[in-house]
């Protein structure tokens, strides 16, 4: 009986320590498409700034119409990836602290429901 508990444990840890790598790659993945996001961000207001001035538009309400309906898009993008990355460390907190989970009352869903609530 005592060889199949520590067998169980083994294979428990190992999956810990797989998932929390995969976690990992994940969040390097994520930090690659914020680093991508950024750079195109970039390349968006300089093409803005080039090609978008006061000759382009009837009046100024219509300029800025344009540009918060791109800075809305871009917004968009960055609450989805941070939502990502925050349920990814959380996700890692209650592996590596799970009697601290325990102990608070959040889950591995915890956060979404509230914050959805709150919009």
């Amino acid at each position: 009986m005592r060889r199949r508990i520590e067998g169980s444990t083994a294979r428990t840890e190992d999956a810990l320590k797989t998932t929390l790598g995969a976690i990992a790659g994940i969040q390097r993945n994520v930090s690659l498409m914020l680093g991508a996001k950024a750079a195109e961000a970039e390349k968006v207001r300089n093409w803005l700034v080039q090609h978008l001035n006061e000759g382009v538009f009837q009046s100024h309400s219509e300029r800025l119409g344009v540009c918060l309906q791109i800075h809305e898009q871009q917004i968009e993008v960055i609450d989805g990836l941070t939502k990502l990355c925050n349920a990814l460390s959380r996700n890692m907190r209650i592996i590596l602290h799970p009697e601290q989970d325990q102990d608070d009352g959040h889950g591995m869903g915890a956060g979404f429901d509230m914050e959805e609530q709150g919009r």
